[in-house]
């Protein structure tokens, strides 16, 4: 493989021995356990108040001429929407300066894609998520196979989109709403905000929508839900009851 990058050494030949944290009892665990635990919470409830602000940021409206070459053919960004008033798009880095090419694209960005989600659950809360890379759909196709992936994937024919949206030079997430035949910017994140990115409630949690469902801290007039009762097996969406 075309620049394939040196092998990594097996755990066992990096530390020889690891100083593993102290031995205690069971109740003195629980106690250090219980104590985390209470941070973890506050963490978790600060983040929710974060995914709050996020619904509520302004948005910007962009253009719908960019294009995007897809497996059956040219569209342009409403396209990707798929039919979804939601859209979330990673640039993905698969190019000839990139490692790993020909036969394969970014290490960071395809251990990224190994972490995505069915794309069903996504469309279950009205997201289309893409990943867009220079590289052609004849070779996107195949490493696609090759890695057993299903998310949509578009070749940018130019650089005008990675340009304007932040993501010309690393890996990127942009989310973009759809009103009608308009567009609207609504969140980016890119470098390490992108690490904690994979999981369904994360992805959901990036759109100005969220989860859609009733605890969550949302503006008036977003759709909203009773909680567990609207994700099934990802092959079993359409189906009249949860199974």
């Amino acid at each position: 493989m075309a620049n394939e990058p040196p092998g990594i050494p097996a755990p066992s030949s990096i530390a020889k021995h690891i100083e593993w944290p102290k031995v205690v009892a069971k109740e003195e665990w629980e106690t250090a356990r219980n104590a985390l635990l209470a941070k973890e919470k506050a963490l978790m409830k600060q983040n929710d108040v974060l995914a709050a602000e996020r619904r509520r940021l302004p948005m910007m409206e962009v253009a719908t001429d960019y294009r995007f070459l897809t497996a059956d053919g040219e569209t342009d960004l409403l396209g990707l929407f798929a039919g979804k008033r939601q859209l979330i798009i990673y640039r993905f880095f698969y190019a000839p300066d990139v490692e790993n090419w020909p036969d394969g694209a970014c290490s960071g960005c395809s251990m990224f894609a190994d972490s995505v989600t069915h794309s069903e659950h996504l469309a279950a809360r009205d997201v289309s998520l893409v990943f867009a890379s220079t590289a052609s759909q004849e070779r996107i196709a195949v490493y696609k196979t090759r890695m057993g992936w299903s998310t949509p994937w578009v070749t940018l024919p130019d650089a005008r989109f990675s340009s304007d949206f932040d993501v010309k030079e690393t890996f990127g997430i942009n989310v973009f709403v759809r009103e009608g035949n308009h567009a609207y910017r609504s969140y980016f994140t890119n470098g390490r905000g992108v690490e904690a990115i994979g999981p369904i409630f994360t992805f959901l949690d990036l759109t100005p929508l969220g989860r859609q469902e009733t605890w969550q801290d949302a503006p008036s007039g977003r759709p909203q839900g009773d909680p567990y009762t609207w994700w099934r097996l990802h092959d079993h969406y359409g189906l009249a009851s949860k199974t």
